[in-house]
């Protein structure tokens, strides 16, 4: 795995990500969700395989509820440092803005039946475009699956198998979202906003109506006295 493309969109020196290198897999494969608010707010959904953390930026977040079928887009690997990274990052830089963990722990490549499987058979498992793990983290727990579409190589789709772990309810990943990360997705909205409001205050402004504009223009008669 590389980490070519990941560098060549960062300027190292002006952003707080870690530049970072394929690193050797530890006993446990470790995952990591993280909330991200660039110019859309997503959640890049992360797993450590072969040295690098293999990723899709989900724009809905991930679900518990099997029914949610969430969409998915792959992109480049990134280094297994990048998985304790929050902060801000710089504008002018790619992904320019607010970065935090919303969910990290341990998963395990499982086969069609549940049973754990090798690095190896799950990553021939990935170029197939279809591939299952059991989670382990604070929020993500059980079973799920990411399947590729077959319109295009980048879309995926995020499902969660039925376990005792799903939900039937409505779930939502901002309902689980730090305070600090929605205050900051709030201030976001609220300064994009505020031109529009402007703008609609100037054009709701009164005009002066053609009687008020005569009345203005029209000058009084003098009176003749004899």
């Amino acid at each position: 795995m590389s980490l070519a493309r990941y560098k060549q969109k960062r300027n190292f020196k002006d952003t707080p990500e870690p530049e970072g290198k394929v690193t050797k897999a530890k006993n446990k494969l470790t995952f990591v969700v993280q909330r991200h608010h660039a110019s859309h707010l997503h959640y890049d959904f992360r797993l450590e395989l072969n040295g690098t953390l293999k990723s899709w930026a989900v724009p809905k977040g991930p679900s518990l509820n099997p029914t949610d079928k969430r969409l998915a887009m792959m992109v480049e690997d990134h280094p297994i440092s990048y998985a304790s990274f929050e902060g801000d990052i710089p504008e002018g830089n790619y992904g320019a803005g607010h970065v935090d963990v919303w969910d990290h722990g341990t998963y395990e490549p499982v086969d069609e039946k549940g049973k754990v499987i090798t690095a190896a058979a799950f990553t021939k498992a990935l170029k197939a475009g279809s591939i299952k793990f059991a989670m382990k983290g604070r929020k993500l727990k059980g079973e799920f699956a990411l399947v590729k579409l077959k319109s295009d190589e980048k879309s995926w789709l995020l499902i969660k198998h039925r376990d005792k772990y799903a939900t039937d309810d409505e779930y939502t990943a901002e309902d689980f979202a730090r305070k600090s990360s929605l205050a900051y997705t709030a201030k976001r909205l609220a300064a994009k906003k505020a031109p529009l409001k402007k703008a609609t205050a100037k054009k709701a402004a009164p005009k002066k109506t053609a009687a008020k504009k005569a009345a203005v223009k029209k000058k009084p008669t003098k009176r003749v006295t004899t």
